[in-house]
């Protein structure tokens, strides 16, 4: 069975277009979160994930848009969360709203999470401490995390834990956009990079009167 993952598209529908375009077929695709913020198509997003069922996870930015979040954001990214406010219907905040912090997926074998198991807001980076991995992993064969925008994968004895890396802002000096395939019978993941067109996502970013950072950082991959 192949899973493809995905995080983080983060309103960004030209990238999330791009990927969906570049993987290879799959048996069942997921999001580890933060489907909306900083770009100007949030609502584009949540359509294309709701009209393939895609199992979909609560990112801090999904939160902050359909309800209340503890995390605190910055000047850029709360303009992002008003932009989506505004701009999604009443039944895109519903299914936002609806999302749950964590879900387990192919019978069971693969959990999903946005951030740190135990904590949905916290940053996990895709490297991971041999003696901490069999706690991240629990039960499950693979936990897919996303929230850090950085690509990685990890095998241990206990299972992989891999990030897809982001699919509308990555942060790990690469400014394509990044998902992941996971193949549950052989065990392995492989991660992937796309290019898209920033040019464009940049223009938006300008038309929608969005903070014109929103749109720089992409071409850096920050």
């Amino acid at each position: 069975m192949k899973v493809g993952l995905v995080s983080d598209i983060h309103g960004n529908r030209v990238a999330l277009e791009a990927v969906l375009a570049d993987m290879p077929p799959v048996d069942e695709l997921c999001c580890a979160g933060d489907v909306v913020g900083y770009n100007p198509w949030p609502g584009a997003c949540v359509d294309e994930l709701r009209a393939r069922d895609v199992p979909t996870v609560m990112g801090n930015h999904d939160a902050a848009v359909a309800g209340e979040t503890p995390f605190r954001f910055n000047g850029m990214a709360k303009a992002g969360i008003d932009h989506a406010d505004r701009r999604l219907s009443e039944a895109q905040l519903e299914w936002l709203a609806g999302l749950p912090t964590e879900r387990r997926e192919c019978d069971g074998r693969v959990k999903l999470v946005h951030g740190h198991p135990d904590d949905p807001d916290r940053y996990t980076r895709y490297t991971y401490p041999e003696e901490f991995s069999p706690r991240l992993l629990g039960d499950e064969d693979v936990l897919v995390l996303g929230h850090t925008h950085k690509q990685g994968a990890e095998q241990f004895a206990a299972g992989i834990v891999v990030n897809p890396g982001s699919v509308g802002q990555p942060r790990d000096g690469d400014p394509r956009a990044g998902y992941a395939v996971l193949d549950l019978d052989a065990m392995t993941v492989d991660t992937h990079r796309v290019e898209y067109d920033i040019d464009a996502v940049q223009a938006a970013v300008e038309d929608a009167d969005l903070p014109k950072r929103i749109g720089t950082r992409l071409a850096r991959g920050q």
